[in-house]
Formats: structure tokens, sequence, C-alpha cells
């Protein structure tokens, strides 16, 4: 039988260190083996109780969370999910801390004995995530660089590809390796479905924005698809795609959750897929669960490019592992590599070069079956 998992909860609330560990030991495959106020007691106990994974509130007297997390990060790299309140404070604490090496987070509730269910489920699966996670350290471009790229503003045109990218735990500090690296005069235009929450996507929209070369924005109903410019999905909202005579946008809609996400990735895939048909490329990134698997077939499908993001260099191997089991991933990618991968890609020429590597997938996926 395998152990449980060890958790400890730091959190200076003692509501929240009483209601933690009985959410989480509802659960007989987690154990809480401790409860810490602040950031000192916390870094105490890490070292008494060995702990496989560290629950962290960012908001504390004496040591805060991110100084705590500072330290976990050189002297106990264990996974770490922040509990973040929904603020706009929180939503900036919250980035700051994924950035610095924080595995995911789930935001508190505003309303704690209505929501907890939800948040129970959310934290439940997140820690058995985390504790099975590889860690992978990502270094980022320099600021200079990307500071020095962004001087003069591009004039945006008409993308030559639509670049469609899902992705989920570990999506924070993903993108923002990759998305500094493509140049401000990209051809092809970026939609991106992230799993977070509202209120944080736009926070996030705004950080990627100031660290690329590229634009990026919080996507919303009715905004172009212009080569060199990428759109984010709003928490809570699906994103689709759709080709008219005044041009390419993107479009949000309220519909019900797919696979339990809302944004989902597998609704973005599929609108891609179907009005782009061979002009799109989809990337499936680090994340846990199966969202996006399905779409990416429709991609596939559709002769559509479809990437999945390598084993090796995820934070969470589940999205892209259910995709490439499936059969659906034209290739099979590390991080550092998928930035060059869609400049080639997205290059106006690819589309023959495209066509003849989805044949030659085919072909081959024909003979694996006799």
């Amino acid at each position: 039988m395998t152990p449980p998992i060890r958790v400890l909860v730091v959190d200076d609330s003692a509501l929240m260190r009483k209601l933690i560990p009985q959410i989480l030991q509802s659960d007989s495959s987690i154990q809480v083996v401790g409860t810490a106020m602040d950031g000192n007691f916390g870094l105490k106990k890490i070292e008494e109780v060995n702990p496989q994974v560290v629950t962290l509130d960012l908001d504390m007297p004496g040591m805060g969370g991110l100084d705590m997390l500072k330290e976990i990060m050189l002297r106990h790299p264990v996974p770490v999910i922040v509990v973040s309140s929904h603020s706009t404070q929180g939503a900036s604490v919250t980035l700051q801390a994924l950035s610095m090496g924080a595995f995911d987070f789930v935001a508190k509730p505003i309303d704690v004995s209505a929501n907890m269910p939800e948040i129970a489920r959310e934290l439940i699966a997140k820690i058995k995530a985390a504790a099975q996670s590889r860690r992978v350290t990502i270094s980022q471009p320099l600021e200079a660089q990307k500071q020095l790229q962004k001087s003069a503003p591009q004039l945006r045109t008409k993308a030559s590809r639509i670049v469609a990218i899902g992705i989920s735990t570990g999506g924070p500090q993903a993108l923002q390796y990759l998305l500094p690296q493509l140049p401000k005069n990209f051809p092809g235009s970026i939609v991106i479905v992230q799993h977070m929450p509202v209120g944080f996507t736009e926070m996030f929209s705004r950080r990627l924005e100031d660290i690329c070369s590229i634009t990026v924005k919080e996507a919303q109903s009715g905004d172009l698809l212009l080569a060199g410019r990428a759109l984010i999905c709003p928490g809570n909202r699906h994103l689709k795609v759709k080709r008219l005579p005044m041009g390419d946008v993107a479009v949000l809609n309220d519909e019900p959750r797919v696979n339990g996400h809302r944004p989902s990735v597998d609704v973005l895939f599929k609108s891609v897929a179907e009005e782009f048909g061979d002009k799109s490329i989809a990337a499936l990134m680090t994340g846990m669960g199966e969202d996006g698997a399905q779409g990416l077939g429709m991609v596939k499908a559709a002769g559509g490019m479809t990437i999945a993001q390598s084993e090796e260099s995820c934070v969470v191997f589940g999205m892209p592992k259910a995709a490439i089991e499936r059969g659906y991933a034209l290739r099979v990618l590390p991080l550092d590599a998928l930035a060059n991968t869609l400049q080639a890609q997205c290059m106006p020429d690819r589309k023959s070069s495209m066509k003849s590597e989805a044949d030659e997938s085919g072909k081959a996926a024909g003979v694996g079956r006799h």
C-alpha cells in the first residue's frame, strides 16, 4: 500500500489552519503532518516533519509567504501550492510566487462555507499532482534583451497561421519562458487557454506584455487575430475563434464547463480546427488532466500541425501525455525547442511542408495498425 502524501499547512489564519487539514484528511491518500502560522515556524516545521508538499498562505506577519518560498526553493525544494486571496494584490503576489517556483495555486473562496467543496476538490487534486511532479528549472531570458526588442511599435498585419496553446499547471513559468523568445515580427497569431481563475489572467497578461516583444493581452470578444499578437482567455470564459469578412476574431462565451474547465483547451482547439483547418497549429503543454487531448486530435484531423510538450520539460505531463498516447501529436518537443519550431511553422511557405509532415505521420500510423 502506498504511504499517504505528507503535507504541511502554513497559514496565519487559525480558521484556515483548521479547515485545510480537515479538507485534506477527508482523502485517505493525504496526511497533514503539521501546521505553522508564519514563515519562520514553517521552515522549522519542514525540517522536523519532512513534508512532500507545502500549502502556503502568502499574506502572513513576520516572515511572509514570498520570503518563505524563496528559502524553500534554496534549502528544501519541495512543491509548494499557494493558497491565495482573490484580490488584485493577491493575484499579483501569487503570479510572483509562481515565477519564483511555486508549483500551483488555489484561490481562497470569498464565501468559505459556500465554495469550500469546490476548493477542496481542487486542492486535493493539485496536492496529488504536486507529489508526483518533477522539478523543472526554467531559466528566463535576460530582461534587458526583451525590453530592447520592444522599443519600436510594430504594425500588425493578418496572421500567416493561427497558433493555439493549451496549458495548465506549470503554465505561467513555461509561458514566461516561451513567449519572450518570439520576435516582434512573429508572423503567426497566438490564442492561449491557461487554466486560471477570474482576475488572475488579466494580471498575468500584463506581466507577459511587459517582458515580450510580441503584444500580449487578455482576450475580449471581437479582438482581431493579428500577426505578432497573443490573446489569453479570461478566467471563467471559453475562447473560440471565428473567420469573418472584416478579419479573423476571438469570441468569448459562457457555455458550460468542458472537462471540468472554463476556459477549456478542447473548446479552443475544436474551434481552431473548424475555422482554420490546415492553417492551424496547436500546442498542448504542461498541465494535469486530459483537457485539450481530444481537441488536438481534431486539429490533426483537419490537417493542422499538432505539438505536445515533452515529458522531461513538463512540470506535470498529464495533458500532453493524454494526447501523445492517442496518437494526436505530430511532434513532441522540449520547451526550449518550441519557440524556434513555432517561428518556422508560421513562415508563410510552411503550408505544403506541414501537409507533407501530416501525410508522413498518417502513413506511419497506417503501417503501425497492420
